[in-house]
């Protein structure tokens, strides 16, 4: 095991204790995703041995290469970017798609599961056109147009605070998905539970804790950057 995996995760905890002390909130409500975009299979490894349970990639080579090089239980997400036509590589050893934003993508979805595919919807909610996903004044009525599709369940919503030092800025992003999710709940959709928040990555995880974040992403803090 890597003493410096195992070091990052030590450190890591500590501090999403200190932001859940903050919030009033139990740790056990945060699932950290190990995110491994920039590392090797060994490193993926090594932080499943030091205790992740769920590791997500963004790109569908290094999802692949992953999970089949990886003989481990292990929750896998992908939240990255997902073509239609790349759905039928990956959709049988998916856990959870973090950037479901489209139509076309949800029939897709539909068309090749054979069981229930959990999903969240990616949210812009920084309005960066630089950034994939829905507008906020977009979910809703997305959503609702999502319910045909018998296969996809709704379990949440996803999105990405600009990489600013303006602390306020990324809390108002976050505050906004989690005021989207209230609302959203509200509707009491069966195909749309929408449970949980994916928000937070390294640098700004504990924001993100601090307003409600059930699932945080967190890469380079927790498994480093090989490509350094």
């Amino acid at each position: 095991m890597s003493v410096e995996v195992e070091a990052n995760l030590k450190v890591l905890q500590s501090k999403i204790n200190e932001a859940c002390a903050k919030a009033n909130r139990s740790p056990n409500e945060i699932k950290v995703i190990a995110v491994t975009k920039y590392v090797s299979v060994a490193r993926a490894v090594e932080a499943i041995e030091a205790g992740i349970e769920d590791i997500g990639e963004n790109r569908l080579e290094g999802f692949l290469n992953k999970r089949e090089a990886i003989n481990k239980n292990v929750n896998w997400h992908f939240i990255g970017t997902l073509q239609s036509r790349k759905v039928k590589e990956i959709i049988e050893n998916i856990d959870l798609i973090h950037s479901l934003d489209r139509l076309s993508l949800a029939k897709e979805i539909n068309k090749r599961t054979e069981e229930i595919q959990p999903c969240l919807i990616q949210v812009n909610t920084s309005e960066e056109s630089s950034k994939h996903g829905l507008s906020i004044n977009e979910v809703i009525g997305f959503i609702k147009d999502l319910e045909p599709y018998e296969k996809i369940r709704v379990d949440g919503l996803m999105t990405m605070a600009p990489f600013t030092d303006d602390r306020d800025v990324i809390r108002e992003c976050f505050q906004k998905l989690h005021s989207l999710r209230d609302e959203i709940k509200q509707l009491n959709l069966p195909h749309a539970p929408c449970h949980f928040l994916s928000m937070g990555m390294s640098n700004d995880y504990d924001i993100a804790i601090e307003e409600g974040a059930t699932h945080i992403r967190v890469g380079t803090s927790l498994v480093g950057n090989e490509n350094d």
